[in-house]
């Protein structure tokens, strides 16, 4: 792992992230929790292990599993597999990443469009054959060069028709050491999502 590489990877290695959903007025919906293990080698691969728990509206939890995250940095290709404690015989997914430049994400003298591709096969998305784009456009840092501010276009296809696109302006913020510690997504209807890296 060199450079960028391990600076993405780095994003969520041995962290907690709490994700908290809000409505068009700002009133809280519900959190999610995904706490990662350490980062491994296994032959080509890097893997993350992250257990995710999700909390309601009075946060309670309300389900808890675990995903695995296997990167092949020379491909900058990602691979999940999802095995929910609450349903252990679930099929497995499997989700395929592929973009030519998202080794550069958080590479702040060269903030570039970044897009992505991702497939999705199998059992747990309930969406055989699916994939989605994702475009990451208009970067640019803020006046103390550790913010930066951005838009994401998501397109969602299953059977090669266009079945869902969400919008999101965003705000970044990453700590002296480049590592992120607050994002936050805000949609065209203005409700939005926080994550907080810990």
């Amino acid at each position: 792992m060199t450079g960028q590489t391990e600076m993405l990877i780095g994003q969520i290695s041995g962290r907690v992230v709490v994700r908290e959903n809000f409505d068009e007025d700002g009133d809280f919906l519900n959190q999610q929790t995904f706490e990662a293990s350490e980062t491994i080698k296994k032959n080509e691969y890097y893997e993350i292990k992250v257990v995710t728990e999700l909390f309601d509206q009075d946060k309670k939890s309300t389900d808890k599993y675990t995903t695995t995250y296997r990167c092949k940095p020379d491909e900058a290709s990602i691979m999940v597999m999802a095995f929910p404690f609450s349903k252990p015989k679930s099929k497995e997914t499997e989700i395929n990443t592929t973009s030519a430049n998202f080794k550069e994400l958080y590479d702040l003298e060269n903030l570039a469009n970044i897009e992505l591709e991702m497939s999705f096969d199998s059992g747990l998305l309930n969406f055989f054959g699916s994939k989605s784009t994702i475009k990451i456009y208009n970067r640019k840092l803020d006046s103390n060069k550790n913010n930066i501010k951005s838009k994401i276009n998501i397109k969602a296809y299953a059977l090669g028709i266009r079945i869902k696109q969400l919008n999101y302006n965003v705000i970044e913020k990453l700590n002296e050491n480049g590592l992120l510690t607050f994002q936050k997504f805000t949609e065209e209807d203005n409700s939005y999502f926080t994550m907080t890296y810990k």
